[in-house]
């Protein structure tokens, strides 16, 4: 291994670092809580060589959605291949959507709700955005119905998902009654 190989790697494993802490951090105490100098401390390396992986919280935010983007496509291909029929994928795709919400708020809002920088629905989206939604567009083409363009109804079931998960985290709307909330935007958007 080269003095430059052994160099690129160490840098990798600081990012990761940088990555892993901020959204620890945010995940505990809330994105406010993030700041370049409390990360500097926690990952015990100075704020320079924070800024010489990323320009500031808003790349670092960018990362940790991008980071969550990869996840979230994994969650929803998982459960929608545990299902056996296209009624069955919808549900088990939806409900892992809003649990992933759930339970990663911080990373949901960094993938949402704050600016992180990345470009969305366009040529220089990054690739775990485009993958994230291709995970729930392989799902949903098969209920879409006839006549009706795949991306567009994958478009509008996941802000109805989006809206379940942000109003029911609000407490606009109670969890309790998130099963049936699911069983109803599967009823009456997918065609099965």
């Amino acid at each position: 291994m080269s003095v430059q190989e052994r160099k690129e790697r160490e840098r990798a494993g600081r990012e990761r670092l940088i990555v892993a802490t901020a959204r620890e951090l945010a995940e505990q105490q809330g994105w406010d809580a993030v700041t370049t100098r409390r990360l500097a401390e926690r990952i015990e390396y100075s704020q320079p060589v924070l800024y010489s992986h990323f320009r500031g919280k808003r790349e670092i935010i960018g990362a940790v959605a991008l980071e969550g983007a990869a996840e979230m496509a994994v969650a929803a291909r998982a459960a929608a291949a545990g299902a056996n029929s296209p009624r069955e994928r919808v549900t088990a795709l939806a409900l892992a959507y809003l649990d992933f919400a759930a339970h990663n708020p911080a990373v949901y809002d960094a993938m949402f709700q704050l600016d992180g920088g990345l470009a969305f629905a366009d040529e220089h989206t990054p690739a775990p955005l485009k993958d994230a939604f291709a995970a729930l567009l392989e799902t949903l083409t098969a209920v879409a119905g006839d006549g009706v363009h795949p991306e567009l109804f994958t478009e509008v079931f996941w802000a109805a998902l989006h809206g379940l998960a942000t109003l029911t985290r609000a407490g606009r709307l109670p969890p309790a009654d998130a099963a049936q909330r699911v069983e109803l935007l599967v009823d009456r958007l997918a065609v099965v």
